[in-house]
């Protein structure tokens, strides 16, 4: 069976939990170490002119490239939020070929903006492409109840032979919102696996589950939330990894 590894992580725009200190380098180094093969980012900056101006260590490259470095060669960026001084979105990293991604507007007017970046991915020997897709979700649950609507309508529209991961930034504490993606054939992996949602925030102290792996098409095994250092300072979410086969 193909099999692969994926993580997820809110990249909190390269700062730590409490955002005083710049630490995009030390992030890229962590995941480094994980050898996932698929990275789900969301927070993650295309450009920002204040913190470049700011901070000596900036990279010149937008911070999905910086991420992707020569380990990942394929990456796609989805642009959610958009401001004068830059912009920040959604961002896959991926070892195999990047077919064709698009960028899915869910955001509710006038609130925060949030998106749906869908990747379709090569991965050799693995029969039918992999769909991915970098989810990041609304605080209020209104709005993620739209915006999990259109997810399961993106769901709907991939080939159901198709292997579908389906990971990222949920906010969804309460787990409400989970009935309406196994509605729409979608399997949680810390769920299946552990029996329950996998906490992630804070990372220094977690205790709410916002982050989600879900999968269809495919099995999600040995998934695990990434605590401790050096991870508990580096964003303000801990990251979730799980083995991907189909």
């Amino acid at each position: 069976m193909p099999a692969l590894n994926v993580l997820t992580l809110n990249a909190h725009m390269g700062f730590s939990l409490s955002r005083r200190r710049f630490v995009l380098p030390a992030l890229r180094e962590a995941i480094r170490s994980v050898s996932a093969d698929l990275v789900f980012l969301q927070e993650v900056l295309g450009a920002h002119a204040h913190h470049a101006r700011r901070h000596a260590d900036w990279p010149e490259e937008p911070q999905y490239e910086f991420l992707a470095d020569t380990t990942w060669t394929q990456h796609a960026y989805g642009r959610n939020a958009a401001y004068p001084h830059g912009h920040h979105g959604n961002a896959l990293l991926s070892k195999f070929a990047i077919l064709r991604h698009r960028n899915h507007d869910v955001s509710v007017q006038g609130h925060e903006e949030r998106g749906l970046l869908h990747c379709v991915v090569d991965v050799p020997g693995g029969g039918a492409e992999l769909h991915a897709v970098c989810a990041h979700l609304g605080l209020r649950e209104s709005h993620r109840r739209r915006q999990l609507a259109l997810l399961c309508a993106l769901v709907a529209g991939i080939p159901a032979e198709a292997p579908l991961v389906v990971a990222g930034d949920f906010n969804d504490w309460r787990g409400s919102g989970h009935p309406m993606l196994a509605g729409c054939g979608l399997r949680e992996a810390f769920l299946a696996e552990h029996g329950r949602f996998a906490r992630s925030f804070p990372s220094r102290l977690p205790v709410l589950p916002l982050d989600r792996i879900y999968v269809r098409g495919a099995i999600a095994r040995d998934a695990q939330v990434l605590g401790g250092r050096p991870w508990s300072r580096l964003s303000d979410h801990a990251p979730l990894l799980a083995r991907i086969e189909w």
